[in-house]
């Protein structure tokens, strides 16, 4: 027997231990000789020769078949060659007969019909070249069937290709959950997706690279191998973009989140990261996000559509918006258009790069800025507009270059171009906060004072009018003399001088009195007209600054007052119908400071007089 080749009593043993080259000289050999195997187990041949098939177990010396036996010359005449096709060979299988023969003994055998065997088929087909992927059941079936037939009897096993190397999800965070949100007390949001964009926690493991698979080789029908392609592999930290980071664990290569935030996968790159902004680029609709309430910034490329609500801070949209958006605080920045729709910043800026049209855009505290604004309500500290129609707007501060059938109200106010539009008027109101508080106290001031002025006046008066007196001139003169030692009198000149004096004495008492009232009264009046400044002072305070500057005016356009009693900020607050209502509506109260359909205003408050135009 062949090396490899085991005879033992219950059959033929080959040794699995061996190398398929050691066993192929093995089988070569004995199907060369002529010889075949008696119940071969063909796929153990295969599986021994060339590792297809099932797995045998331990290498191990395995039964292959019963016996060997050598084909006589005229069995193997029977055998003729395939038609060998590309990947696979075919026979024909028709009623064969063993040729008339004469024994030794002169016995004549005659022409008698056979059948060929399977065994002794393998063994052949081998000698003519088929060394692998033999159909047996098949070749079985032909032999045994009576009818002429052409089959295919052996086909090449095609490599079987491996798998690429790929990444897989280990972190249930990375799902979305679009599924309709649960609110508070139970009740479904149809409006809204459970998850939409899902916020990632520090070291987390998102990925897991699985490597490459090799594919196993495929045969030909000569026995040479066919390799199988290469599988690809890939480069984890291709994968990683700002946040994430691609790390070992043991001898498994992770993605892994380095920071907080949400999950932002580029689909052009596949890059995900991890950011402090949320960044969409498939627009805000019922089919993509529905309703978003966000914990932190958000960037979207596409639009924002109808009746699709956007809660978040520092918003940032590059597409239209025709839905709502509210801030918590942050910027809010369109770069195109606001149609239909409502931005509501609680602290902070808002900015419409485009066109604002039937919209309503408020701040409680902040600028808002915008490129052109049509039929829209706006509010807010400060608003900054580059064109303005038939729009109503309220602000502290207000700079406005072309303003057409608006109604405006502001602390300042400045408009380089107003008129009205078709049918709608322009009209102005300059804020002026009502301080009629101080007036009452302003006025009882002024007549008090203006008392003590008159009395003092009348006292200073009637004490000249005495001191004027020809006895009484001429005893102060005197007296005047003496008391600055310009005069020296005798004892004659004194004695006369007491009796002057005592001639006038009511006069110079009268004189005294007057004088002490005057002083007494000079002081009130002093005090009084200090305490009408302060209060003046604080009337001005209260009122702050008010101006209104028109540079052209095209058309019918009113500048008037408008008193208010709260903080400016209140009205900027209020609902936009009321907004639209009380700008709009009959004026209550408020002077009116330009009534004209040309000319230009430049008007500033004087809280100390009533407001005049400069």
């Amino acid at each position: 027997m062949p090396v490899g080749l085991l005879k033992r009593p219950d059959g033929i043993y080959i040794d699995l231990s061996l190398s398929p080259l050691t066993l192929t000289a093995a089988i070569n050999e004995v199907f060369h000789s002529h010889c075949y195997f008696v119940g071969l187990n063909y796929p153990l041949l295969v599986k021994a020769l060339y590792g297809v098939g099932p797995d045998t177990g331990v290498p191990a010396p395995a039964r292959l078949a019963t016996e060997l036996r050598v084909m006589e010359p005229e069995r193997i005449a029977l055998y003729k060659n395939p038609k060998m096709g590309r990947g696979y060979a075919e026979y024909y299988f028709e009623t064969l007969y063993l040729d008339e023969m004469t024994l030794p003994d002169g016995t004549v055998i005659p022409e008698r019909p056979t059948k060929l065997d399977v065994d002794e088929f393998v063994a052949e087909m081998w000698n003519k070249g088929i060394l692998f992927g033999i159909e047996v059941a098949a070749v079985a079936a032909a032999i045994a069937s009576t009818k002429a037939d052409r089959i295919t009897v052996a086909t090449e096993l095609e490599p079987e290709p491996g798998q690429d190397a790929t990444v897989v999800e280990v972190s249930s965070d990375l799902h979305r959950s679009d599924a309709p949100k649960t609110k508070a007390d139970g009740r479904i949001d149809l409006g809204s997706f459970e998850n939409r964009f899902p916020q990632i926690k520090a070291n987390v493991r998102l990925l897991k690279k699985l490597p490459a698979v090799p594919g196993q080789p495929g045969f030909d029908l000569a026995g040479r191998m066919t390799p199988a392609a290469t599988p690809k592999d890939l480069t984890l930290r291709f994968f990683a973009g700002d946040g994430t980071d691609a790390v070992m664990v043991g001898d498994d290569e992770y993605l892994v989140s380095t920071r907080e935030g949400f999950l932002n996968v580029d689909s052009k790159s596949n890059r995900i990261s991890i950011t402090d902004k949320i960044v969409s680029k498939d627009g805000v609709s019922g089919r993509t996000t529905g309703n978003l309430e966000l914990a932190g910034a958000y960037e979207e490329f596409g639009d924002v559509q109808e009746q699709r609500d956007v809660t978040g801070g520092d918003i940032t949209v590059h597409g239209n918006v025709y839905g709502n958006i509210h801030s918590r605080g942050g910027t809010v920045v369109l770069d195109q258009n606001l149609v239909s729709g409502s931005i509501a910043n609680a602290a902070g800026n808002i900015t419409v790069t485009g066109v604002a049209s039937g919209s309503v855009i408020s701040t409680r505290s902040g600028a808002i800025h915008i490129g052109r604004a049509e039929n829209c309500v706006i509010s807010g500290t400060s608003v900054i507009l580059g064109e303005a129609s038939n729009c109503e707007i309220i602000a502290e501060e207000i700079r406005i270059e072309v303003a057409e059938g608006c109604a405006v109200a502001g602390r300042n106010v400045e408009i380089e171009n107003a008129g009205p539009r078709r049918r709608t008027e322009m009209v102005i109101y300059v804020l002026v906060k009502d301080v009629s508080q101080f007036d009452q106290e302003i006025a009882d001031l002024e007549l008090r004072v203006a008392g003590f002025e008159a009395a003092n006046l009348a006292a200073r008066e009637e004490a000249e009018r005495i001191a004027a007196v020809p006895d009484v001139r001429r005893y102060l003169a005197l007296a005047e003399r003496l008391r600055v030692q310009e005069l020296q009198l005798t004892a004659d000149q004194g004695q006369h001088l007491r009796k002057i004096a005592g001639a006038v004495a009511t006069e110079l008492q009268a004189i005294s009195r007057l004088r002490t009232e005057l002083q007494a009264g000079q002081t009130q009046q002093k005090l009084l007209q200090d305490k009408l400044v302060r209060v003046l002072e604080q009337k001005a305070e209260a009122a702050g600054v008010a101006r209104c500057g028109l540079h052209m005016v095209s058309g019918d356009t009113v500048v008037r007052t408008m008193p208010f009693q709260a903080d400016v900020a209140a009205l900027t607050q209020l609902p936009a119908k009321d907004i639209k209502q009380r700008l709009r509506g009959t004026p209550n109260g408020g002077e009116v400071l330009f009534s004209d359909s040309a000319g230009s205003l430049d008007w500033h408050l004087n809280a100390r007089q009533r407001p005049v135009a400069g």
